[in-house]
Parts: C-alpha cells; structure tokens; sequence
C-alpha cells in the first residue's frame, strides 16, 4: 500500500485496475482466485485487475442508499444477500423511510443480479480467493457491505481493493476484509471522482459489455 503527500490523479479507471494490478502482484493468492467488481464503477477497475492477474472476472452487486433529497448524501449501502449497512447519521433518520430505501435497494440488486448474470445461480464462493474491487472508498458503507456479503457467500479470503480511499473508509473496511490494497489514502478525499482525469458515469450496457469482453477473453485461454 502507498500513500503519498502529492495527490496522484488517475487517467482513468483502466488505467487505475493496471496500477492497482501491480500492488496486488505483491499478494500470494491461494486458488481459485476471483475477481470481483463492484458496479457499476468498480466493474471497469476490476476488469484490468482480473486480466493482469489471469483470473476470472464477475460481479458483486451493491446499491449505495441516499436520501430522496440529496441523492449525494449516503445513508448506507446494500449488497446481494439482503445485507445492509448504515451510516451512523442514519440513526436520527425516519424508520419508516430507512425501510422504504432498503427495499428500493435491494430491488434494484435483483434488478442488476438479472441483467449482469442472467441465468446464473447466486455467488457460491466457499473455498475461493476473492478480491472486491471498487473504484474508490469515500466512507467506506459500500465496500463493507460487499465484504459482509462476500462472508455469507462462503469466501475462504477476501482481499479489499481500491486505488483510492479516506483513511476513515480504508480502517472501516481494513477491520473487517482479511487484507485491504489501497494506492492512495487521501484525508482530502470528497469525492471519488477527484482523483481521475476521466470519471464517466457507467451504465448498465457498460457493466455487461466488461463482463462479455473479460468471459470472451478468459474463454480463448
């Protein structure tokens, strides 16, 4: 892990998987070893990371929770599995409203479970190395929710992976993941798009065409 006082911007998020591809090389990983990215962002860091280390690509949906009136302020996150995770400001919330989120949550995570892996069994990870890859850690409810969600699946070792994150973010996840892989802890960070020079809002064709390109490449192997 590097941190650094000079901020280091990232081209992209291709060009921030190769770099975090690097620091992971540095990991022993025992077999079988999967990559997972966390969408929809997270997808396209984690696609270079599964080709640098030669390991099969998939998906761990997470659905950020925000308040209708600010959408930019996060409540919690949820991931597959029915796992939430709030913010601790979520506790002065209305209940009633939290639960309302939750379910929209969860049934956009059925939403993507069917159009990233359609007809495919829910992850079955016992007995596998997993890497979660997201493209940044800002409070780190996201990533915490996959890494729990991970945990029910049965990972054997999970390993956190983001090429930047709040120091509050990377200790949240650190206490929980088996190892957490960061290129920058930046006590300045606001917003995850600061730190790349390109940060396009993916969508859903984006995700899948990821997954197609990594499926293809791995089928030609």
């Amino acid at each position: 892990m590097r941190t650094g006082s000079q901020a280091h911007v990232f081209a992209d998020r291709a060009a921030a998987g190769r770099a975090l591809a690097q620091a992971l090389r540095g990991h022993a990983f025992a077999e079988p070893l999967l990559v997972l990215g966390l969408p929809r962002g997270g997808v396209a860091v984690a696609a270079e990371v599964a080709a640098a280390l030669g390991a099969p690509l998939d998906v761990l949906i997470v659905r950020k929770i925000a308040l209708p009136y600010d959408p930019e302020l996060a409540v919690g996150a949820a991931a597959s599995g029915g796992i939430v995770v709030w913010e601790d400001y979520a506790a002065s919330a209305d209940e009633a409203q939290l639960e309302t989120l939750r379910r929209e949550a969860q049934q956009e995570i059925t939403r993507r479970e069917q159009l990233y892996r359609p007809g495919r069994a829910p992850l079955d990870l016992h007995g596998k190395a997993v890497i979660l890859v997201d493209d940044g850690l800002a409070t780190g409810a996201t990533m915490l929710a996959a890494v729990r969600a991970a945990r029910r699946a049965g990972a054997a070792t999970l390993v956190a992976a983001a090429p930047v994150a709040s120091p509050q973010a990377a200790a949240r996840v650190q206490r929980e993941a088996d190892s957490l892989v960061v290129l920058q802890r930046r006590a300045d960070l606001l917003a995850v798009g600061q730190w790349f020079e390109r940060f396009e809002q993916l969508d859903d064709d984006d995700v899948r065409r990821l997954l197609e390109t990594a499926a293809h490449s791995r089928a030609k192997e």
